[in-house]
C-alpha cells in the first residue's frame, strides 16, 4: 500500500466506525473485507485511482438502511452526500471527491445506478463480492434473522412448487439474488472471484435441502 493510502486508511476506518450501527453484516469488519476484495481487482487495473477506491470502500456504508426499509433505495445517495461533507472537512483531495461519491452511489443493487468509472465498478464488484462464499452465507442468515425471515420452507425449501421468496424463507436468496452476482460482476476478476464463491454456496444449499428434507 502506497503512502496515502496508508495515511488515509485509519482516517477513513474511523468515519466509518463513528458512523456504524448495530448491523453485525454490515460493520467495520465488512469494510476491511470490501477492500481486501478490492485491492484484489486493483492487481489488475492499474488504470485506477485506488484512493477513490479505498474511501469508497470503508464510506459505502456511511448510510444504511435495513433491506426492508421503504427508502433503502435511496440510502447510496445519502451516503454518497455524507461521506462528501465528512471527506471535505478532513482535506481529501477535492479533485477526487465526484469519483468517491460516484462509487458510493453506484455500489448498491437497490439503488439501481450503472457505475460508470473502473472505481466505481471496482467498488460494486468488491462489495457484492462480500455477500458470496462463507463469509456471505452467515451474513444472510444474520439479516434473514434480523428481519423475522424463516430458515427455508417447511416442505419445499428447494423451491421446486412453488415461487421463491427471499423475503420469507432466506435460503431462497441463494436462487434468487446470490446466484445471479456472478453475472452481474463488472469486471473480469469480479466474476472469476464470484463464481468460485458461488460454487461453495450452491454446496451448502443442496447440503442443506437434503438435511432439511430427510433425504
Amino acid at each position: 500500500m502506497d503512502g496515502a493510502l496508508q495515511s488515509w486508511q485509519p482516517r477513513l476506518v474511523a468515519l466509518a466506525a463513528a458512523a456504524a450501527g448495530d448491523d453485525g453484516a454490515h460493520d467495520v469488519n465488512h469494510l476491511h473485507r470490501v477492500w481486501r476484495n478490492a485491492a484484489q481487482l486493483l492487481a489488475e487495473h492499474a488504470e485506477a485511482n485506488a484512493l477513490i477506491v479505498l474511501a469508497a470502500c470503508y464510506l459505502h456504508d456511511l448510510v444504511n438502511l435495513p433491506k426492508n426499509h421503504p427508502e433503502r433505495h435511496l440510502a447510496s445517495r445519502q451516503a454518497a452526500q455524507l461521506a462528501r461533507r465528512e471527506l471535505a472537512a478532513l482535506d481529501f483531495p477535492a479533485d477526487l471527491l465526484p469519483g468517491v461519491m460516484h462509487a458510493i452511489e453506484t455500489h448498491s443493487f437497490s439503488a439501481g445506478l450503472a457505475p460508470e468509472t473502473i472505481e466505481a465498478r471496482i467498488v460494486q464488484d468488491a462489495d457484492r463480492l462480500d455477500a458470496l462464499g462463507p463469509i456471505g452465507l452467515a451474513r444472510m442468515f444474520y439479516t434473514a434473522g434480523r428481519m423475522g425471515s424463516k430458515l427455508a420452507h417447511d416442505s419445499d425449501p428447494a423451491g421446486l412448487s412453488r415461487t421463491l421468496d427471499d423475503r420469507a424463507y432466506s435460503l431462497d436468496h441463494i436462487a434468487v439474488k446470490l446466484a445471479t452476482l456472478p453475472g452481474m460482476m463488472r469486471t473480469a476478476a469480479g466474476r472469476r472471484v464470484a463464481q468460485a464463491r458461488l460454487v461453495q454456496l450452491e454446496a451448502f444449499r443442496a447440503s442443506f435441502i437434503a438435511d432439511w428434507s430427510g433425504t
